[in-house]
């Protein structure tokens, strides 16, 4: 039964009729709030077309559009959000998501126009009276965000626990921090241009979200054979264009990327990606080194149904990955994760084959239908001041190669390294670790020509190397090494001012006068690497198109100017892992195009 008052309320509106209306005289011109919503601002030197606003967008009032003058460069789209205010519902969210902060509204709500066209318009680019008032609405401030901007802190082993032994430093995540993490990425998908193989990026993320861990494994083997690999040692540039990185941490994109991986087993992985009944096309390829480049080249050539045979100088597949990378940071076991689900496809590897030595060049051309040279860059480079002929003076390559083949390598208390990238930081660990095995104390020094801000090193490779006892001391020139007889006294060096001029082009310049004396028994350069391409006869060599430096010139098949021989990874574009798997997969693409027209 109904209350009275439930049957009597509807007519109390009724006292509202003998009341006198509120009347705004003068409405076009009255001031709104600090912070009503009205039209839009965005600064444009701040945007970066991540379209954050666009995929909000409920009423699709947003679109990204070239804009003159805006140029697209690593980090930035290039585009900028135009606005249709005949969909906006003021709603706000565009700028609660924006992860720039670069756009937000006014507190103008006023604009008259003959042309309905004209509501539609890009912020900032198109100038307006409101673009110079600061009343409206902005993100508000406290840490209010649509997403966290702090990452999932990834567990690694502490420095004490770790500096004596070559067992894997990083942990990985777990099921909940992964999912955690992945829920921070707004899936713009700047990353994905600057990663050099365009990975699906915000594809495999959403993946894990989905908990589908599946069909993550599936968007990275779209692009990428060695997720177990790239998950640990990539150099991961697409973290640095994070647009979530603009105003809090950048994603965890590599770790994210190794989650995926690690949480698939090996034995699923050809009915996942569906690989278990591939087509042969009868045609055979030759690839020259099994390193990133050469793998990911046999992968996808496999998968079009080439017979690939890799023809391998080592003992063992991998490259630089596993004879230049030590193990604590790529564990042999989940590098030969990735290479043995190449192998399992059908592809063959002929190990301690040297080309030009056990077989030719030549050969390869007439036993194969093409051939595709991935040979790296395995000689190490020296600085070539007095004293680098000396017997205790050694190329870092050549010690973390013969550390992985298990030879014992020469080990004093006292050691410089002349270096400051990834190579140099890894052999001075590596050198710090049997240091304290050997002699239960670290004597390991680093030294490099460039400050410690722009060192080509990952940053927390020089974090890592000083917790474990070494010491990082860049900003250094080598002079001379001194030597007496058949001993190694110490480094000379003097401060350097710069290393490249206006244009970007190696010109150290040093001050004399600032000098250090490094005292060593031994000395390892470690400033750079070199190509060896003693595998290409002279007569050939002097027939393809080669630049100044001498490195093989490619079109953009990776198809060098014999036609039948492609090339990839470092010795064409690079030094790094992801470049050569990308190398080798548009190379795999190239190599079919030409068979499938001769």
């Amino acid at each position: 039964m109904a209350k009275l008052n439930d049957i009597l309320s509807p007519f109390t509106a009724w006292k509202h009729v003998v009341r006198e209306p509120v009347t705004i005289k003068d409405p076009l011109n009255r001031e709104a709030a600090d912070r009503y919503r009205g039209f839009h601002k965005n600064d444009i030197s701040e945007c970066i077309g991540c379209g954050t606003c666009e995929s909000i967008c409920q009423n699709a009032a947003i679109d990204l559009v070239p804009v003159d003058g805006v140029e697209t460069k690593d980090g930035d789209s290039g585009l900028r959000p135009r606005v249709d205010y005949g969909r906006c519902c003021w709603c706000g969210l565009c700028v609660d998501v924006c992860t720039t902060n670069s756009l937000s509204l006014s507190n103008e709500y006023t604009w008259v126009d003959e042309d309905p066209d004209n509501f539609r318009f890009v912020p900032g680019a198109e100038n307006k009276s409101w673009d110079s008032r600061e009343k409206g609405y902005k993100k508000p401030g406290n840490g209010y965000e649509l997403y966290n901007p702090k990452r999932e802190a990834m567990e690694e082993l502490e420095p004490e626990k770790r500096d004596q032994s070559f067992i894997e430093i990083v942990q990985g995540y777990s099921k909940e921090q992964a999912e955690q993490e992945a829920d921070r990425c707004v899936e713009c998908g700047i990353c994905v241009a600057t990663c050099p193989a365009h990975m699906g990026i915000p594809e495999y993320i959403k993946a894990i979200r989905n908990d589908d861990l599946n069909e993550g494994l599936r968007v990275l083997y779209d692009t990428n054979p060695l997720p177990e690999i790239c998950g640990r040692i990539c150099t991961h540039k697409c973290e640095t264009v994070c647009s979530v990185g603009h105003h809090g941490d950048p994603l965890s994109i590599r770790w994210l990327k190794r989650y995926i991986a690690d949480q698939n087993p090996a034995e699923e992985y050809k009915k996942i990606l569906n690989t278990e009944n591939l087509q042969p096309t009868g045609k055979k390829v030759a690839i020259i080194g099994s390193g990133p480049s050469g793998l990911s080249a046999a992968h996808y050539l496999a998968l079009m149904g080439y017979q690939c045979t890799i023809y391998e100088k080592l003992p063992a597949a991998g490259g630089m990955m596993r004879f230049g990378i030590p193990e604590y940071r790529l564990p042999y076991d989940q590098l030969d994760k990735d290479i043995n689900y190449i192998l399992s496809l059908g592809v063959e590897i002929k190990y301690n084959v040297t080309i030009g030595k056990d077989i030719t060049l030549e050969e390869l051309h007439n036993q194969y239908d093409a051939v595709f040279s991935g040979t790296g860059l395995h000689m190490g480079r020296s600085t070539r001041v007095p004293g680098t002929d000396h017997p205790k003076v050694y190329q870092a390559v050549d010690l973390l190669r013969d550390i992985v083949l298990g030879k014992e390598i020469p080990l004093e208390e006292n050691i410089v390294v002349i270096g400051g990238g990834n190579v140099a930081m890894d052999i001075t660990r590596s050198l710090a670790r049997l240091q304290k095995q050997k002699y239960g104390k670290v004597g390991v020094l680093a030294t490099s020509l460039e400050s410690e801000d722009i060192m080509p090193a990952d940053r927390e490779e020089v974090i890592e190397a000083r917790e474990e006892n070494a010491v990082i001391d860049p900003g250094w020139g080598p002079v001379e090494i001194e030597t007496e007889g058949d001993k190694v006294k110490g480094l000379h060096v003097v401060k350097c001012l710069s290393v490249f001029d206006e244009n970007r082009r190696f010109a150290p310049k040093f001050d004399e006068e600032q000098k250090k004396f490094f005292p060593a028994d031994m000395v390892v350069e470690s400033i750079g690497q070199g190509m060896d391409l003693s595998y290409l006869p002279e007569a050939f060599k002097e027939q393809l198109d080669m630049d100044q430096r001498g490195r093989i010139l490619v079109n953009d098949d990776f198809q060098t100017s014999a036609g039948w021989l492609f090339a990839g990874g470092d010795i064409i574009q690079g030094p790094d892992v992801i470049h050569g798997i990308a190398n080798g997969h548009k190379a795999a693409m190239g190599i079919d195009k030409y068979l499938s027209e001769k």
